[in-house]
């Protein structure tokens, strides 16, 4: 049984909790960011070069004949995880940005230091002159 309450115990962990929640979250942002890419980003791209869609450039070695299949590079669809690739790196790094920021402003803000009340102010002179008197 020792075993099992410790495993439960690593799996209760605040760590592992967030790293599941990240985990989902991330699938989840992946989803959305190629969504973006191929709807948003990537027609735009097509625009600027003249028209030229992506997703179908590719690269021939082999022609497909009766006996055999075409054999391609399909490097279209590697411009487009690569473009995925960059607009993540960019959120992540404004999402990283932004929590170092708030890291540093809490680093910044001096402790208060603690109010002192006036019979405090007053048992600290009592304090002092019986010290001076010795």
């Amino acid at each position: 049984m020792g075993l099992l309450k410790e495993f439960k115990e690593f799996a209760m962990r605040g760590n592992l909790v967030d790293l599941a929640v990240a985990f989902v979250m991330g699938g989840a942002f992946g989803k959305i960011v190629t969504a973006f890419v191929d709807g948003m980003v990537m027609p735009a791209v097509g625009m600027l070069t003249g028209g030229v869609d992506f997703s179908d450039k590719k690269l021939v070695l082999q022609t497909a004949s009766e006996s055999t299949t075409e054999v391609a590079i399909h490097y279209g669809q590697f411009v487009t995880a690569f473009i995925d690739l960059l607009v993540i790196s960019f959120a992540v790094f404004v999402v990283v940005k932004a929590i170092n920021k708030l890291k540093q402003e809490e680093k910044a803000a001096p402790a208060q230091q603690p109010v002192i009340s006036n019979e405090e102010k007053l048992l600290t002179e009592i304090r002092d002159l019986l010290k001076s008197a010795k």
